[in-house]
């Protein structure tokens, strides 16, 4: 007897069973296991099966299973470059009010949920769609010979309970190569605060670098008070020292250990999360992205990363026997933490947030895929023709 024909008299003969005493139930059972060979114990489970019906997930119903909140959550996390979802339980409230501007309205069931689920259920709900590889690149610092007896290694922490005292690094867009010329990006991060503004410069020269940094200081919502960076030749120059000397007000200019990258991990971590999430690895050696690049950086990427992208800050850390134990923060935008500053004056926090008050997110996120979209096709093409010659 076939599958089929054995499943056609299950149907035929459950009805009968359903609706009979126990000893005609016995007498079903019996013909149901000579006709279709089945052993007694398993026919009875597929008959009482039919009976119970299909079995019901067990526990409550569960909270986040709209297709709305589902969608609202997914395009919030895709539009703050996949942020981590305890960074995302911070920036939701600050994404939410624009959200129906640009994606249509939302029930009150909905936002309720956005602004009340947790790290952990955004991990779960959100744990299919994440992207599971990043790419590597390559280490471009090379030691400066020059200055290192003139330019102090900073043995210790500044005080950083206020802001102005910034950590500097450069990444190098040399794709897979550090032949010849091309882009570097230069990054400065605020200890205290987490602001960090980025420039792109051609070559990594000193000339270069302390035109970038002079345009950076113009845009910081605070005063330059420290500069610390690493051993690399672009900054132990005589050029950058005379600039911090001679600058009023005066700037403290020191530098960290030879190798020791964790001497400046505020900046470090932004190579990825700042410019390598932004730019990817691929080589920028045509000169003309220069002034595209920075109108990318200056007027939408750190705007939107300063006003709208949550930070974790380290509060303590201690050691027990061979294990670190780490305690941060609830997270906030570098914008939050400067109007929680008592060092700005009300005349600064007030810049800040009129600047604020004008600002969209999802507006600066489409400005941006725009303008990336132009930037990677001037690449395409100066790779076509690096190719072809």
């Amino acid at each position: 007897m076939s599958g089929d024909s054995k499943q056609e008299f299950l149907d035929a003969i459950l009805p009968r069973y359903l609706v009979a005493s126990r000893e005609e139930k016995g007498l079903i059972l019996r013909e149901f296991c000579a006709v279709c060979k089945y052993h007694r114990k398993h026919a009875i489970r597929l008959l009482n099966q039919r009976k119970r019906g299909p079995t019901k997930r067990p526990g409550r119903k569960p909270l986040y299973h709209s297709p709305e909140f589902l969608g609202a959550l997914k395009r919030i996390w895709l539009a703050t470059d996949q942020m981590c979802s305890k960074k995302l339980v911070a920036a939701i409230p600050l994404w939410l009010p624009f959200y129906e501007r640009n994606h249509g309205r939302l029930s009150a069931r909905t936002k309720d949920q956005l602004l009340s689920v947790s790290a952990a259920t955004i991990d779960r709900l959100l744990a299919k769609t994440r992207a599971k590889t990043r790419p590597r690149g390559m280490c471009a610092t090379k030691p400066g010979s020059l200055l290192r007896n003139q330019i102090p290694i900073r043995t210790h922490n500044w005080d950083i309970s206020q802001p102005g005292f910034m950590e500097a690094d450069t990444v190098a867009h040399c794709g897979n190569s550090l032949a010849g010329d091309f882009i570097w990006s230069l990054t400065l991060t605020d200890i205290h605060t987490g602001w960090t503004e980025a420039r792109a410069t051609w070559n990594n020269g000193a000339t270069g670098v302390i035109e970038q940094i002079k345009n950076i200081e113009t845009d910081l919502p605070f005063e330059l008070k420290g500069f610390d960076c690493d051993n690399g030749s672009e900054f132990l120059n005589h050029h950058l020292l005379g600039y911090f000397t001679d600058h009023k007000p005066k700037v403290r200019f020191t530098r960290s250990r030879p190798y020791k990258k964790n001497d400046n991990a505020h900046v470090e971590q932004k190579n990825w999360t700042y410019v390598r999430h932004l730019l990817g690895y691929d080589r920028l050696d045509n000169h003309k992205l220069v002034k595209l690049i920075n109108n990318l950086y200056a007027k939408h990427w750190s705007l939107l990363q300063n006003h709208f992208g949550p930070t974790h800050k380290l509060m303590e850390k201690k050691r027990i026997n061979s294990k670190y134990y780490r305690k941060y923060d609830t997270p906030k935008t570098p914008f939050q933490r400067l109007i929680e500053s008592e060092h700005l004056s009300q005349e600064e926090k007030d810049t800040l947030r009129k600047q604020h008050q004008s600002l969209d997110p999802f507006l600066l996120k489409q400005q941006i895929e725009r303008q990336l979209k132009h930037i990677f096709r001037m690449v395409t093409v100066t790779s076509n023709v690096r190719q072809r010659i």
